[in-house]
């Protein structure tokens, strides 16, 4: 199971055997293999042997390489490695099939071009797979789609998924392989104002009968955030069920949790055979703790002196107390699966669900929207009236890293709160430096003990079995970050004799600070104070430390909110003009339920099992916004999910708790609309927007033809045949795109090329405000080199006319910025419907940063 922490291409180590070989991790792919052939570690044949066991290996610094849990994730960073062999092969269909071999396939089809010979189109999906070519290995059914998307998902090899595309060019729309995607609370809930008196929840009724969809790892269903005290019945119209075994009894679905499937077709295709179920359950009971944790965010009920161990100590709620949880298990030990994935969505919307909530991502770049399950997916369940939240991912602080980037989903990056878990280091010269920490266990001695540097006695990374007893036992070490999980840096220090380590930053983290539930004594610290103290002890001719912790503190020093430095961030890397992600939200140091079958570290060695746990990335932060967007669907039953999006948007803030502008954790600098959107989600405000940007179906195809798609492209969204003028037909109904920019979104991303001096967007927006008249009057915060230019300056709403179109107009300046941020605000007096401005200029191929 890939983590739900930090990803980033870093010098890595791969442990084979007893010997641990330095690698780059682009290097890690053939080498790699070949390697550990020689070594007698895998047969000849890996991608289909059934022999193989990823658990015969053992991979420091994966990809996730900065995790809090270890054990269980290098199996999935080695699959993913040869899953990404296996597209080396598979892609594209008409490549040669020297590499035959079986794999999942999606297939998108052409749902009226069933022959009437054929009662169903399940029927249909098997004639089309018997009549492909033979094959040693047999073809195979795994999933019809008939809400998400129209097709099936079939085991098949590439000449057959090729043959398939080939014999059937009017009815089989495109053929795509299977993916792997990644996973990418005490006081959030008064962080972001949901107190006893805030106007969303006395207005929403804590979202009482609004259904969340959780995508995730499952469920740990006795938890005490998911009783259902104050909840009444199920909901009229759910169509959903609870799958029931020998470890998840009907009687888990309470009122609360309604519905609990399974998805593992795609999953056990790609093993070859059934999943070990003594290392995780085929129920949709969690074995890892991801989904319990985003599902109790989401919209966990109240748990009274809650806490991880004497940490983060009060009232435990979710977002949305009262809605209803409905459980899609897709993600396994070794990764989430695109064909799992899509069987999720496409049974979510047919149960019933209000909201799906996706803390799931592409690793890497996006896809391209049509090859992207989750981007397809989402469409349908939009066309549906389902909001759909997703994670951004945690691939930060590099740009264009964001993923789930489709203009349809909301893309939600990840920030800190005003909660810290401080533990300082005192060095021997009395100098303290801050830190953070979740140590739970017998305390240091009252003096000071040696300091050392792992970089100067063995390996800076701390890897397991790098570091000689004989040099650390009895004093504190200091590891860099990076290359292996976090607390597994500690579990190698007590192993070889230390006393407690100081986990210090490198440039790649800067100042962002993750408490972790350490098993020696240890605090983290930033770049800064680490470079400090390493200097220290460089210069000292007897360096000493201690650790001091100071538990649970919740105040504006630090300020808050940040940017985590691991939230993915912009530009939009498919298309530009789209600006994401789209709001930030509480994704750091998040407290929220457990799974009971593994520890919080999930290291072996860990013997302790909590209800709640503290952990950190964009899969918290995108809960909370699925709970705030269930508060305002109940809120407003009839917005559409655009108009939810547009509302979280347009109201978000962009300063941080002391009145600055919110910063960057990676570089300590001002955050940016291509790091935070439009800003941190603010619910209360969000109840009342004044104005939205709203969008349907026919906005989104119209912006598919802005980009270039043609008829079979579009297809795959709309589940059924487009004829060959279907961007036309569009045109009359929404009118032309002139670019992908003209989409009616509530942010502007403008790109100038190297000949361009002018760029036009149009919007529309409709007034939600309490008083049908109203008039609106812009505010324009140009970005610097950047003339912006609106008409009309004011908007008049009547009863009459409740929508209202303008067009903004960006002229190039004299000077020359290679990006630059402003915003306009359209203002009522009451309201305030701001949209950030981020600009770039392009210079040939490529564009300016």
């Amino acid at each position: 199971m890939a983590n739900p922490f930090i990803y980033r291409p870093q010098k890595t180590k791969l442990k084979l055997c007893k010997k641990a070989i330095p690698v780059k991790q682009h290097q890690t792919t053939c080498p790699f293999i070949c390697h550990m052939i020689h070594k007698k570690k895998i047969p000849t044949n890996p991608l289909s042997s059934k022999r193989f066991r990823f658990r015969t290996i053992t991979l420091f610094s994966p990809i996730p390489q900065d995790s809090v849990r270890t054990n269980k994730h290098k199996p999935m960073a080695i699959s993913s490695l040869l899953f990404f062999l296996s597209l080396l092969f598979f892609l594209p269909l008409t490549l040669s099939t020297q590499s035959d071999r079986p794999q999942t396939f999606i297939v998108h089809v052409s749902k009226p071009h069933k022959p009437s010979l054929f009662t169903s189109h399940h029927q249909w999906y098997t004639s089309l797979l018997n009549s492909l070519p033979p094959s040693p290995h047999p073809t195979k059914l795994l999933y019809t789609y008939q809400h998400a998307s129209n097709g099936f998902s079939a085991l098949l090899t590439p000449s057959q998924a090729s043959a398939l595309l080939h014999n059937n060019p009017s009815s089989i729309l495109s053929v795509t392989p299977d993916r792997i995607s990644h996973l990418h609370t005490t006081h959030t809930p008064q962080f972001l104002g949901l107190t006893e008196i805030s106007p969303l929840l006395d207005t929403s009724d804590d979202a009482e009968n609004i259904i969340i969809g959780v995508l995730d790892t499952g469920i740990w269903p006795e938890r005490h955030s998911f009783t259902n005290s104050s909840v009444s019945s199920v909901p009229p119209g759910w169509k959903g069920t609870c799958e029931t075994s020998e470890d998840f009894k009907d009687s888990v679905c309470n009122g609360k949790i309604i519905g609990a499937r399974a998805f593992y077709k795609g999953y056990e295709s790609y093993l070859g055979g059934p999943m070990d179920e003594t290392e995780e359950s085929k129920s949709p009971r969690d074995t890892e703790g991801h989904g319990t944790h985003t599902a109790s965010t989401a919209a966990g009920s109240v748990v009274s002196d809650s806490g991880f161990f004497e940490y983060a100590n009060g009232e435990a709620r979710g977002m949305a107390t009262k809605a209803r949880i409905a459980v899609y298990k897709i993600c396994w030990k070794y990764g989430c699966f695109d064909s799992d994935i899509l069987a999720a969505m496409d049974q979510a919307i047919a149960d019933g669900v209000n909201v799906i909530s996706l803390s799931v991502g592409a690793n890497g770049h996006a896809p391209p929207y049509d090859h992207d399950s989750i981007a397809i997916g989402a469409f349908a369940a939009v066309q549906h009236g389902v909001v759909v939240s997703c994670s951004a991912g945690n691939s930060g602080p590099d740009p264009y890293t964001a993923v789930n980037i489709a203009p349809w989903i909301l893309t939600v990056g990840a920030s800190t709160i005003d909660r810290e878990f401080p533990a300082d280091v005192v060095l021997g010269d009395e100098r303290v430096f801050g830190g953070v920490s979740l140590y739970s266990g017998e305390a240091l001695v009252d003096f000071k003990l040696p300091l050392v540097y792992a970089g100067d006695i063995g390996n800076r990374y701390c890897y397991v079995g790098s570091i000689p007893p004989s040099k650390v036992t009895g004093k504190i070490v200091v590891c860099d970050r990076g290359g292996s999980a976090r607390v597994e840096k500690g579990s190698a220090v007590k192993l070889a004799g230390g006393m407690g380590m100081i986990l210090a930053n490198t440039a790649d983290s800067g100042e962002e600070l993750i408490a972790d539930p350490h098993l020696i004594p240890t605090t983290m610290v930033g770049q800064t104070a680490g470079d400090k103290i390493k200097e220290y002890i460089k210069l000292s001719q007897f360096p000493t430390a201690t650790i001091v912790f100071r538990g649970t503190v919740i105040g504006t020093s630090p300020a808050a909110p940040k940017v985590a430095a691991f939230s993915s961030r912009g530009p939009n890397h498919l298309t530009e003009e789209i600006l994401k992600p789209d709001v930030i939200a509480p994704g750091v140091n998040i407290l929220a339920g457990w799974t009971g079958f593994a520890s919080p570290t999930d290291l072996d060695i860990d013997p302790r099992r909590v209800e709640f746990n503290i952990i950190s990335g964009t899969s918290m932060s995108c809960p909370h916004v699925s709970g705030i967007a269930a508060l305002l669907r109940k809120s407003y039953p009839n917005w559409s999910p655009a108009a939810i999006k547009s509302a979280l948007m347009t109201t978000a803030y962009n300063v941080d708790n002391s009145g600055k502008n919110i910063n960057d954790l990676a570089t300590g600098k001002e955050s940016t609309p291509f790091i935070h959107g439009a800003g941190h989600v603010d619910p209360n405000r969000a109840l009342n927007p004044g104005l939205v940007y709203d969008m349907d179906v026919n906005d989104y195809v119209a912006f598919l033809c802005a980009i270039g798609y043609d008829t079979k492209r579009i297809a795959v969204f709309l589940r059924q045949p487009t004829s060959s003028d279907v961007c036309a037909r569009q045109l009359a109904t929404t009118g032309k795109l002139a670019s992908a920019g003209d989409l009616n979104y509530p942010s502007f991303s403008v790109v100038f090329n190297s000949d361009q001096n002018l760029v036009k967007y149009r919007r529309v927006v409709t007034n939600v405000g309490s008083s049908v008249d109203a008039v609106y009057e812009v505010k324009v915060n140009a970005p610097t080199d950047v003339e912006i230019s609106v008409s009309p300056s004011k908007l008049v709403f009547n009863a009459e006319n409740q929508t209202q179109t303008y067009e903004i107009t960006f002229a190039k300046g004299i000077g020359y910025s290679s990006a630059s941020y402003g915003s306009i605000e359209w203002t009522d007096g009451t309201h305030s419907v701001r949209s950030p401005v981020a600009v770039r200029r392009r210079s040939g191929f490529a564009t300016d940063m």
